[in-house]
């Protein structure tokens, strides 16, 4: 049976999870995320990032999260802005412009957004008010190009944000493994401080599903529960989300997962490199997107699944591996053998 690197949800959930959710299987507990185990998971959060005034919510996934969050920040007329890598852009089916809100695509070469990027589009939508109004700036840290934001990358995002009256949201389908990179100098609760909103996300990150939406500006944060119910994101059975998230905010699992998935990409990394092999971005998370020959990549195919990602040219191509939380050892020996054999 083939690997696969095409994901890091590949696997169900980690065993501490199903476990609980056995061990708590037959308490009575109320709905709609007001059972004892959401509250506490809300709780741990909110802890873990010091903000005690910041709202939590569960949702089950990703683009449930970006469709929830953008579509009831922004009024009719506005809009988001957006790396044209960004997962709203390219792979949600339109779910943000179903909703009535056009996203402006920036072309940016490492999948990050800085304030050199952004002020051409603000300076080419004045014209009020024939035009849609630039009002909320989504990023993901880790990007969908395996690249995370600095700490001085994210501060000068977000008072750029603020000097122009806008919101900064943070897509955190990958935040663990960004977190967690050998180069990181940013931490959870400095992210709380510069975002208007982010979410943690667990579907990536060992969860069976599940994302946490955390709110830290108090203006966006009335009313919000009235969103998840329309949008068919609010659980009659929120326990589902509300004991994952318990058992990822325990004891750091949630960060040691992500850590581990970083490891597992590196060590493919470092074996490439030192093969010559170069890479389509410089990363340092679970994504990792290495340009080898066509002939390299039919050898891989028979032992593994991954994602062509880019044609370079005749020869060589783009793929992309993501290793998960529960990636082996064997698994990323084999595939270096291979590297080790072929090139």
């Amino acid at each position: 049976m083939k690997f696969s690197f095409k994901n890091d949800y590949s696997e169900g959930c980690h065993p501490n999870i199903l476990q609980a959710l056995l061990q708590y299987n037959l308490d009575q507990q109320a709905g709609y995320g007001d059972d004892e185990y959401s509250l506490k998971a809300k709780e741990l959060i909110k802890a873990r990032i010091n903000k005690k005034d910041s709202d939590v919510y569960f949702v089950s996934g990703g683009t449930q999260a970006n469709l929830i969050v953008i579509s009831s920040i922004l009024k009719p007329y506005q809009c988001a802005i957006s790396a044209s890598t960004g997962h709203i852009l390219n792979n949600e089916t339109g779910a943000i412009e179903a909703t009535g809100h056009k996203i402006l695509s920036i072309e940016t070469e490492d999948g990050k957004l800085r304030p050199s990027d952004i002020i051409p589009v603000l300076e080419n939508h004045k014209n009020v008010p024939h035009q849609v109004m630039p009002k909320l700036v989504y990023i993901s840290n880790s990007t969908e190009l395996g690249t995370i934001y600095k700490a001085k990358e994210l501060e000068e995002l977000s008072e750029f944000c603020k000097q122009n009256r806008l919101y900064l949201f943070m897509d955190g389908a990958r935040l663990g493994h960004g977190l967690t990179s050998e180069i990181s100098d940013l931490t959870l609760e400095r992210v709380a401080e510069l975002t208007d909103v982010f979410y943690l996300g667990g579907t990536k990150n060992g969860a069976l599903i599940g994302e946490a939406i955390v709110i830290n500006n108090p203006d966006l944060q009335e009313d919000f529960g009235f969103n998840i119910k329309q949008k068919g994101a609010l659980l009659a059975k929120g326990r589902l989300l509300g004991i994952q998230f318990l058992e990822l905010m325990k004891n750091d699992l949630y960060f040691d997962l992500a850590k581990h998935a970083n490891q597992q990409a590196m060590k493919i990394k470092n074996a490439l490199q030192n093969k010559g092999v170069n890479f389509l971005a410089d990363t340092y998370t679970n994504q990792i997107f290495p340009i080898v020959t066509n002939k390299l990549i039919e050898v891989l195919s028979e032992s593994f699944e991954f994602y062509v990602w880019k044609k370079i040219d005749e020869e060589f191509s783009a793929i992309r591996l993501i290793t998960s939380w529960n990636t082996s050892d064997d698994a990323v020996n084999r595939f270096i053998e291979i590297i080790r054999k072929e090139l």
